[in-house]
């Protein structure tokens, strides 16, 4: 099994809790964070965690979601909507409610775009929410 080249189909999907997409997407981002900071030319180690940090917080991750939310096809939308209406428990004490769930919901659907294969679109998601220019 190839770990790094999944490609799912809809019912191995949906078999799949919300939580546990949002599990596979948080490692996903950071991922993609950590390699897009790594590529930017950071040095020390320290600069890249404290960025790193930076950018995965519930409440980065909700306005990253932001940028892109509007350009999400009606698949995605409703990953989204999904993730946000996961039943989490525990909300980090510096993140408010409302951005830990849209910080989910992000994880969710990075974490499907992901299994289903979709590469192209995680990358060009990314990119329209760290430049900030939409999708």
């Amino acid at each position: 099994m190839d770990l790094f080249s999944v490609n799912m189909d809809d019912a191995e999907l949906s078999a799949l809790s919300n939580l546990g997409l949002a599990h596979v997407g948080d490692a996903v981002f950071e991922l993609m964070c950590r390699t897009y900071l790594a590529l930017g030319g950071r040095e020390t180690n320290r600069s890249l965690h404290n960025a790193t940090v930076a950018m995965v917080t519930a409440g980065a991750q909700a306005s990253y979601a932001q940028r892109v939310l509007p350009e999400l096809t009606e698949e995605e939308r409703e990953v989204f909507r999904r993730g946000r209406n996961a039943k989490v428990h525990g909300v980090h004490h510096a993140s408010s409610i409302n951005d830990y769930h849209t910080a989910t919901a992000l994880e969710t659907l990075f974490g499907y775009l992901y299994l289903k294969g979709r590469l192209e679109r995680l990358n060009h998601l990314f990119a329209a929410m760290v430049n900030g220019d939409g999708a």
